[in-house]
């Protein structure tokens, strides 16, 4: 699958691409920059004693990869129309997974605007739908994979036991902001920086929140310096994306000096080049929280 090279993916003008692909009769969105390739199903090979949502594994290119289900993942009955049945196969977290979908459909150019938080009020905290796109009459629901992933195998996610690994650490109260959309990441950050000895935590859902946020303790006239020290920033969020929220932090003239850390599954040698554009001080990719913390004790 050809990666557009444009533009869009140069400047942090808070735009993405989006996979559209079918489970039963609704339809879902995966961030073209996760997706490597899609192509035919092909033989998977069962493994004894796998999670449920596993199928097994295949080879592509002398790489062995996990295939996994996202019918068994969402709950979907089998596909009406199994000869449509696609392989995804994705990067992120510095690993490669195979998910297999009912179809793929097409590619959608769409802004971060677009795409609304769901509401508490009809799906749960532990809900794998992250964000709503609205198609003209039609919805497509953003998916978090990496909590798919996560629940496979919790080990693969941020964890405390990544913090002990340092050692014991001294508590400070110097703030640290974080945008995340992720209800199971600013869970999962909150319990991981607390027992990192970082204690002071403001969490916003996505960018545009953060970003009002940071532009009200610059009205309020006082130096925002000894209000906050640090913020932490994911990419993929609904409304502002953290390229987009980190170049407006950059560009503006008494936020600029902000440290700001992007924390991120996309954070590739082929991506990385996205977040130097936009001024980000520090790059990490999830999961790996204790090289976050080693990057925190830096600006903090």
């Amino acid at each position: 699958m050809e990666k557009d090279k444009g533009i869009l993916l140069e400047s942090g003008t808070n735009e993405l691409e989006i996979v559209e692909f079918c489970m039963g009769n609704s339809k879902f969105g995966i961030n073209v920059n996760k997706v490597r390739e899609i192509i035919n199903p092909t033989a998977v090979i069962p493994i004894p004693h796998a999670h449920p949502h596993v199928l097994g594994i295949i080879e592509i290119r002398g790489e062995v990869l996990p295939v996994i289900s996202v019918e068994r993942a969402l709950g979907y009955p089998k596909a009406e129309q199994p000869e449509l049945n696609k392989f995804v196969v994705t990067e992120f977290n510095k690993q490669k997974f195979v998910f297999h979908v009912h179809k793929v459909t097409q590619i959608h150019r769409i802004s971060w605007s677009q795409i609304e938080r769901p509401s508490e009020m009809y799906q749960g905290t532990d809900s794998p739908v992250i964000g709503i796109i609205k198609m003209g009459s039609e919805m497509l629901l953003m998916l978090d994979f990496e909590k798919i992933i996560t629940d496979i195998n919790p080990a693969s996610g941020v964890t405390i036991d990544k913090v002990k690994s340092l050692g014991k650490r001294e508590r400070t109260h110097k703030k640290i902001v974080i945008a995340e959309d992720s209800p199971m990441l600013r869970r999962l950050l909150k319990d991981t920086l607390n027992a990192a000895g970082f204690w002071n935590l403001q969490f916003f859902e996505n960018g545009s929140e953060c970003l009002d946020y940071l532009e009200s303790i610059v009205q309020k006239e006082i130096n925002f310096e000894n209000e906050l020290q640090l913020l932490i920033t994911d990419i993929e969020m609904p409304l502002m994306d953290g390229h987009h929220l980190t170049k407006r932090i950059k560009e503006h003239s008494k936020l600029n000096k902000l440290p700001v850390i992007i924390f991120s599954s996309l954070i590739t040698d082929d991506l990385r080049h996205k977040g130097k554009m936009v001024g980000a001080n520090e790059q990490v990719s999830k999961p790996e929280i204790a090289e976050l913390v080693l990057m925190i004790d830096k600006y903090v």
